[in-house]
């Protein structure tokens, strides 16, 4: 469905969950906001209060009595979508909440699109588009990190950046289209070496901004870990370990664990998706092990992170899977077991060397240094929420287009082309700049995929 309909019109939709609650939210935006809640409210004539107030009373719908509600009031343009603004906060049954905007429809209203309340708050100039994305993060954020970082990006720090780098862009093309007029008179308003260090320091900037997707993707879909190993190396009892519950079943019988079993680790404010999977032994001749097997290596293969599981009291020396040695760089091995091992070695009188990582899953040795381990594998250092971390895809392909863009203009004057022909460039790297924060045109297919995201209400 196109989102981009005619925006004279009022919506109407729930902003707080489905189902039973002790409240739900009904919110109104558009030019007949006030009036429809003038019909539904008459007890008071709300679109005569001031703005920014709350006030209690009968919603009702002709004769019928609908709920006792509060209704906050909010008078464009301090409001969130730049729009006159009514919330409804009535008793929540799904029962009620529904009576009250099906009356709300009869009155006047349609029911919003998703994500069409940020929309309007976009095209109303309240948000830029980077920021309305942010909006959508945060609803969506799972973690500290998450969150933060969103928050971040909400309250305008990458789309200040941007703007930034737009602005010296814009200066100097404008110089260059001046130069354009007087050509005859071969003048240079825009010193080129100016140019240079400008192109040459706002793609480094793109760069920073683009490298830092890599973190960006982890804090906003979080990492997944697959645990492998051969049976009874303590894959379940690790990630029991890392959960501090008993939550897959542990057993001395090998191949307890059939199926993958998925649990959510925060470390750091981070979300990790850790994955017990199967024990893998090459010569099972039970058909639903060899598919729990088969699943393992797939796990494996699509993971972030892989922790092979290594048992230090199995005397077999060949732990190493021939078929993961080609995903060496993403491999932590974990030597399990290490305090039963130890007692066995000084029991025979014989010298313990610790492997690296030694843990012990069954008592928790090792198991927070394990943590550490895996995060800085992936995150690295502490996440710095006030520094600008790119998360969304789009913002990522359009960073990489301004790149392009500025190595061709960075070539260009390397090759003294003339100023019609640079400036070409230096507008397509404005395109791309524009394209995050929508200060240019932006498709509407693009705009409807965004806002498309979100949930009905915001």
């Amino acid at each position: 469905m196109n989102q981009l309909t005619t925006w004279n019109d009022t919506i109407v939709a729930l902003a707080t969950p489905p189902g039973i609650g002790a409240i739900g939210v009904i919110r109104l935006s558009g030019k007949n906001a006030l009036s429809i809640i003038d019909l539904l409210f008459p007890s008071k004539k709300i679109s005569k209060a001031v703005t920014h107030t709350l006030h209690v009373g009968i919603i009702e719908d002709g004769e019928h009595k609908l709920d006792e509600v509060v209704v906050s009031l909010y008078k464009s343009p301090r409001t969130y979508t730049g729009e006159d603004v009514v919330e409804i906060s009535c008793h929540g049954s799904p029962y009620i909440q529904q009576q009250i905007i099906e009356a709300c429809i009869k009155k006047g209203a349609r029911l919003a699109l998703p994500g069409e309340f940020t929309q309007r708050a976009f095209l109303n100039g309240k948000l830029d588009l980077a920021q309305a994305e942010a909006v959508a993060d945060l609803i969506a954020a799972n973690s500290k990190a998450a969150q933060q970082t969103a928050l971040y990006q909400l309250r305008g720090g990458f789309s200040q950046e941007l703007k930034m780098m737009r602005e010296e862009l814009v200066n100097f093309a404008a110089l260059i289209e001046l130069e354009l007029d007087f050509s005859d008179e071969d003048v240079e308003f825009a010193d080129r070496t100016q140019l240079k260090n400008l192109v040459d320091r706002i793609y480094k900037k793109a760069d920073s901004l683009s490298e830092s997707f890599r973190l960006g993707n982890v804090i906003k879909n979080g990492v997944s870990v697959a645990i492998i190993g051969k049976p009874n190396a303590g894959k379940s009892t690790l990630l029991n370990a890392f959960l501090n519950e008993e939550r897959a079943i542990v057993s001395d019988i090998a191949g307890t664990t059939r199926d993958t079993i998925e649990e959510m680790l925060n470390i750091n404010g981070v979300l990790f998706r850790l994955i017990d999977t199967a024990g893998i032994r090459e010569h099972s001749t039970d058909t639903i092990e060899n598919m729990g097997i088969e699943r393992s290596k797939q796990n494996a293969t699509q993971a972030d992170i892989i922790l092979h599981i290594i048992d230090l009291l199995d005397e077999d020396e060949h732990h190493q899977f021939e078929w993961l040695k080609q995903y060496e760089s993403k491999i932590v091995t974990v030597y399990n077991k290490f305090n039963a091992y130890s007692k066995k070695k000084q029991t025979a009188g014989k010298e313990i060397t610790p492997k690296y990582i030694s843990v012990d899953a069954k008592d928790g040795f090792g198991i927070d240094e394990l943590k550490n381990i895996i995060y800085e594998k992936t995150v690295g250092e502490t996440v710095n929420t006030e520094a600008t971390v790119v998360t969304n895809a789009r913002h990522f392909e359009a960073l990489q287009n301004i790149k392009d863009s500025l190595l061709t203009v960075q070539s260009g004057l390397a090759e003294k082309l003339s100023g019609d022909l640079l400036t070409i460039d230096i507008r397509q790297a404005l395109q791309h700049l524009g394209m995050i924060t929508g200060q240019v045109d932006v498709d509407r297919d693009i705009l409807g995929t965004i806002f498309n995201k979100f949930c009905i209400g915001k």
